[in-house]
């Protein structure tokens, strides 16, 4: 079976950011997501993405400028989605470096099948740069999505996994606990990422009263300190 092909998704528009995360993890991509062009250049010093999904109109850099930057350094594929439909705008994006262009609002079959017609044109032949991240004697293996210590695999809740998972896409920056509720498909209060966070603590910190890995930042979240 062909390994999942990691996708990056860079939006403000919260609501629309969680359905693209969700359609097109459901069509089978692995899906990262980003609030800003500053999210995705720190995510994208973690991971090596199949293909960006980023939005044009965001506050400070917006997707033009990030495209054009990343075409300085990476051949990544990018596709930009906007609501500016006209010629000019469409000639902007691939003038900057875009592969491709869709205008919103959009069908997301369309969607999958532009991103999948991308992916067939362009060989994927840059590994990831951080299959792993290590932190005391665990390795959080990103590709195979499990936890080990030595090399015995430490037991996860699926919610856990993807606390975890999250942090990891951005360690050693904090993520709000509002993030993590995304992030970990929890239904309810921000408590419930405190509740959860307490129990993977326990599986992972010498003393969860004094972690040192998944540390509390407050007035903001939690962080992933690796080594």
């Amino acid at each position: 079976m062909a390994p999942e092909r990691h996708l990056l998704v860079v939006d403000d528009d919260a609501r629309l950011r969680e359905l693209l995360r969700r359609f097109l993890t459901g069509e089978g991509f692995r899906v990262t997501t980003a609030v800003d062009a500053a999210e995705a250049r720190a995510k994208l010093e973690s991971f090596a993405f199949d293909l960006l999904v980023v939005d044009v109109m965001m506050p400070g850099e917006n997707g033009y400028d990030l495209t054009r930057s990343l075409r300085q350094s990476s051949r990544i594929p990018i596709l930009l989605l906007t609501a500016m439909a006209e010629p000019q705008n469409r000639i902007a994006g691939l003038e900057r470096g875009a592969d491709d262009y869709m205008t919103k609002p959009f069908e997301p079959r369309e969607l999958v099948l532009r991103i999948r017609n991308i992916l067939q044109r362009v060989p994927r032949d840059e590994p990831e740069r951080t299959p792993e991240i290590r932190f005391g004697p665990f390795v959080l293996d990103l590709r195979r999505r499990e936890l080990r210590k030595a090399t015995s695999p430490v037991h996860l809740t699926e919610t856990e996994l993807a606390l975890l998972l999250a942090l990891a896409a951005t360690p050693g920056r904090a993520m709000t606990r509002e993030a993590l509720l995304l992030a970990a498909e929890l239904k309810g209060t921000v408590r419930r990422v405190d509740v959860q966070m307490t129990r993977l603590r326990r599986k992972i910190e010498t003393d969860p009263r004094f972690p040192r890995h998944l540390q509390t930042v407050r007035g903001t979240g939690y962080v992933l300190a690796p080594d």
